[in-house]
C-alpha cells in the first residue's frame, strides 16, 4: 500500500504555513542514546540513536540541516515513526549542532561530506552485514547528494531520501536576500553570528578566526557570512569557489544507488535552479517536485495545531517498500 497523495488542506497552502508551523507543532521525540565519535583532527561528532542496532538489520542515519539536531521538528517525526516500527535511526550531528561548541576554529559546511564518511564507516564496521539507508534534510540533504555523488559504487548508503535540498547554493542564497524569505535568513544568521562569536572572543581559536567581532556583526547575508566565515575556514577561495565546490547538483548524475529527491515548488528557500534537467539525474535518481510543500514542510491535513505530514510515510516507503 502506497502513502496518501500530497494534497495538503486549505489552511496549509502557503509556503510559509508550511515551513514554520511544523517548528511550532513539534512532538515530543522518543528516548536517545548520545555517542561521542572523536576525530583524527581533533574535533567530534556527537550521534543520538534511537533503538537497539543490530547487525543484518537496517539502520536509518538523518543528516539535519543548517543549524539543525535531533531536535528538529522533521528529526524529531522521524525517530517516532522509526520507534514504532522498530527500526533503528541514528542522528548525524554536524560539528557544533549537538548543543555543545565544538573544539577548532573549522565548523561545517554544505558540502563537508567527510564527516558524514566518517559516521558511515564507523557503522559499517560495527554492522558489516546491516543495510545502511540515509535521509538528509536541507543542508544535510546536500551533503547527501555530493556524497553519493562523490562515491559512486563505493557508497555505504544502499538507499536515499534527499528532502528541500539546496542543490545551488548560489541561487539559493539569492533568493533569500528577498522578500519574508529574509525572515528565514535573518533567524539562522543570528545562529551564525553568536557561534562565531563565541571563537572570535575565545582565548585560542580566535586567533585562528579569520574576522573580528565587528566584521560578525555585519554579516547579514549568507552571501556575506560564506563569503567572510564560511569559505576560508574551509579551504575555498572565496564564496564562489564555495558555492561551485559545494553545490549538490552536478553530482545527481553520477549517483549509483536508489535515491529519491524531494522538493516543493513554492520552497522559500529556493529557486527553481534547484530543479535538475531531465539528463541531469542519474537512472537509480527519482525526482518528485510537488507544486506545494514550503521548506521541509509538506503537512498533508490533521489540524492546524495537530499537524499531519506526507514526509515520513513517504520517506519509510520509499526506503522501505512499506506503508
Amino acid at each position: 500500500m502506497t502513502p496518501d497523495k500530497f494534497s495538503p488542506p486549505w489552511w496549509a497552502r502557503s509556503p510559509h504555513i508550511q515551513t514554520i508551523l511544523p517548528v511550532l507543532t513539534k512532538e515530543q521525540s522518543p528516548k536517545v542514546t548520545r555517542e561521542r565519535l572523536e576525530l583524527a583532527d581533533g574535533d567530534f561528532i556527537d550521534l543520538d540513536w534511537c533503538g537497539q542496532a543490530s547487525n543484518g538489520k537496517p539502520v536509518l542515519v538523518l543528516i539535519h540541516g543548517l543549524e539543525g539536531s535531533s531536535e528538529s521538528h522533521y528529526a524529531r517525526r522521524m525517530l517516532n515513526q522509526c520507534h514504532l516500527k522498530g527500526l533503528t535511526a541514528v542522528v548525524h550531528h554536524h560539528r557544533s549542532c549537538s548543543g555543545l561548541p565544538n573544539r577548532l576554529a573549522r565548523s561545517y559546511h554544505s558540502g563537508d561530506t567527510e564527516d558524514l564518511g566518517h559516521t558511515l564507516t564507523q557503522i559499517r564496521t560495527r554492522l558489516p552485514d546491516s543495510p545502511i539507508w540515509a535521509c538528509g534534510y536541507s543542508l544535510g540533504g546536500n551533503i547527501v547528494t555530493k556524497y553519493l555523488g562523490e562515491t559512486g559504487s563505493d557508497s555505504l548508503i544502499d538507499r536515499a531520501v534527499v528532502v528541500s535540498a539546496p542543490l545551488q547554493l548560489g541561487a539559493c542564497a539569492e533568493r533569500l536576500k528577498a522578500g519574508f524569505s529574509r525572515v528565514y535568513q535573518n533567524y539562522l544568521i543570528r545562529q551564525l553570528q553568536a557561534k562565531t562569536l563565541e571563537k572570535v572572543n575565545h582565548p585560542q581559536l580566535g586567533k585562528q578566526m579569520p574576522l573580528d567581532e565587528s566584521k560578525v556583526r555585519e554579516l547579514t547575508t549568507f552571501h556575506q557570512f560564506d563569503d567572510a566565515v564560511t569559505a576560508p575556514l574551509h579551504g575555498f577561495k572565496g564564496v564562489q569557489d564555495y558555492y561551485q565546490r559545494a553545490s549538490g547538483m552536478p553530482f545527481l548524475a553520477k549517483i549509483q544507488v536508489p535515491t529519491l529527491v524531494l522538493h516543493a515548488g513554492d520552497d522559500p528557500f529556493m529557486t527553481s535552479d534547484v530543479i535538475p534537467p531531465p539528463n541531469g539525474l542519474a537512472p537509480n535518481v527519482e525526482y518528485e517536485l510537488q507544486p506545494l510543500g514550503g521548506h521541509v514542510g509538506f503537512i498533508n491535513g490533521g489540524l492546524p495545531w495537530r499537524p499531519r505530514y506526507y514526509l515520513e510515510p513517504r520517506i519509510l516507503y520509499f526506503l522501505t517498500g512499506e506503508s
